[in-house]
């Protein structure tokens, strides 16, 4: 078989089918995949299809493939068969190293020896569990994040025997599928991610074994607090935003001797059985009666709800080619790549392709990064100056899902004291370029203390003259000045 390009897998086997392995079974067949999946253990299968089917309402909500199906899973007790005709292996085992090395060395044995195999460990060194097989080169960590079906992230690293090329093969998948592949670039125990969590963790079993907190308030302090900071921007950067203009530098001198106070106790507490009790008294107190499956839902649509915000704003603020402003002499692109991005989730709508609203929500992120381009930014806009849209003229040629890549084009068309006419097209962003939408505006520049028409501010308008001297010998696109009618 060979190993074939990563967008080309089309089936895969999941070894192991405990919470990991039933997620992952679910992400791949939500991407469209077929799975082969296997378990020893007695009622594996049947645990397995019911944990799919919880979570196949929040997938579902998220965007599935055209061709995701729940019944393109099968079963089978035997291994070798499992892992025999796959162009893909995640191991999800208990995360025991013997059990691993044992198993890797059985996976090893009865697959193609081209195909990658990934562990889904959450802490074992990969050298270790890689060390008894055949073919160590194409054996990777691909440590997910629970829920797998929703959380983006999957920490991928190597041993000293894995080949480089099967992590570069293993990222370039996990991101295919829409994960977010984190490339570990040193062998750790624990890697990055569950180092972190585990540092808090160890840090509220002290506070509820010596009587500080309870288990409901350590939640609280997170959910409430710096858990909403972090999934925009993680404790570094957010801490750079504590140090104010001067940023982290201010922030280290500031809250740096803090470093010395006895805080911490990063040192575990022995888990006695009192300990065990109050934790375990107090997070049954906090499921009131709920079943964990109720729970897997609510947390399902609440981290979707942030996801699509954390996205969004990625988009907005962070977008790919992000611009910055012209300066006299710059060469200029004839028409100008505003945006790239992919679909959003949240663009997707109840037939599976992007909504129509959001046509113009993707156009007008390429607008804001025209604005950039342009010199019009927060400072421009606090002086009460802005351009407005006044009028919008909307054509679609080309559905698209959230397996795709959007690629915004904006063409200058007119330009005076007051207005800006412009052109935007939306390609997928792949080799075909297919045209997907197109979208004709008038801008108008105001005085936003009115509002009133106003001219354009020279240094702006002289950015904007720049790009339309680039832009004067394009052809006039056919859709320009186009109504909406019926022949005859």
């Amino acid at each position: 078989m060979g190993r074939v390009k990563p967008e080309d897998v089309r089936r895969v086997a999941v070894v192991g089918c405990g919470v990991i392995g039933t997620g992952w079974a679910a992400n791949f067949l939500a991407r469209g995949l077929e799975v082969v999946a296997s378990d020893p253990a007695p009622g594996a299968e049947e645990k397995l299809r019911a944990g799919i089917a919880n979570a196949w309402p929040a997938l579902q909500r998220l965007g599935l493939a055209s061709d995701a199906d729940p019944g393109r899973l099968t079963f089978t007790a035997d291994l070798a068969e499992a892992v025999k005709d796959v162009q893909f292996i995640q191991e999800s085992a208990p995360e025991r190293e013997d059990l691993k090395t044992n198993l890797m060395e059985t996976i090893d044995a009865s697959a193609d020896p081209e195909v990658v195999i990934a562990s889904s460990s959450s802490g074992l060194l990969p050298s270790r569990i890689q060390r008894m097989s055949a073919h160590p080169g194409r054996i990777v960590i691909g440590h997910p994040f629970n829920p797998v079906y929703l959380l983006p992230l999957v920490e991928v690293l190597g041993g000293d025997q894995t080949d480089p090329a099967a992590i570069d093969w293993a990222i370039a998948f996990y991101n295919h599928i829409g994960k977010r592949a984190l490339h570990v670039r040193t062998e750790i125990a624990g890697y990055l991610s569950d180092r972190l969590q585990e540092a808090i963790w160890r840090e509220a079993l002290h506070m509820v074994n010596d009587g500080v907190a309870t288990t409901e308030e350590i939640d609280a302090a997170i959910v409430h607090g710096p858990g909403l900071r972090w999934a925009f921007m993680g404790p570094c950067l957010t801490f750079h935003l504590a140090g104010g203009e001067a940023g982290m530098e201010h922030m280290l001198a500031q809250f740096g001797p803090a470093l010395k106070l006895p805080w911490t106790k990063l040192e575990a507490p022995e888990l006695t059985e009192e300990l065990a009790g109050r934790v375990i008294a107090g997070t049954s107190a906090q499921a009131a009666n709920h079943t964990v499956r109720e729970l897997e839902r609510a947390r399902d649509n609440a981290l979707i709800g942030i996801m699509r915000v954390v996205d969004n704003w990625r988009v907005e603020r962070f977008a790919e080619g992000g611009a910055t402003p012209l300066q006299e002499g710059d060469q200029v692109e004839a028409p100008l790549t505003t945006l790239r991005t992919p679909v959003q989730p949240d663009w997707v709508d109840y037939n599976g392709h992007m909504s129509e609203a959001c046509y113009l929500t993707a156009f007008g992120f390429g607008s804001d990064q025209l604005f950039r381009m342009i010199g019009i930014d927060e400072a421009y806009r606090a002086a009460g100056h802005s351009l407005y849209t006044v009028e919008s003229h909307l054509m679609n040629y080309r559905e698209v899902s959230d397996r795709d890549r959007l690629r915004i084009t904006t063409q200058l068309l007119g330009l005076d004291a007051k207005r800006v006419h412009i052109f935007h097209a939306m390609y997928t962003d792949d080799a075909e370029g297919h045209l997907v939408a197109t979208a004709e505006q008038m801008l108008l520049h105001v005085d936003t203390s009115g509002p009133r028409t106003a001219p354009i501010a020279p240094e702006v308008h002289a950015r904007l003259a720049q790009i339309m001297a680039a832009h004067k010998d394009l052809p006039k696109p056919e859709q320009v000045g186009r109504v909406i009618g019926l022949p005859g």
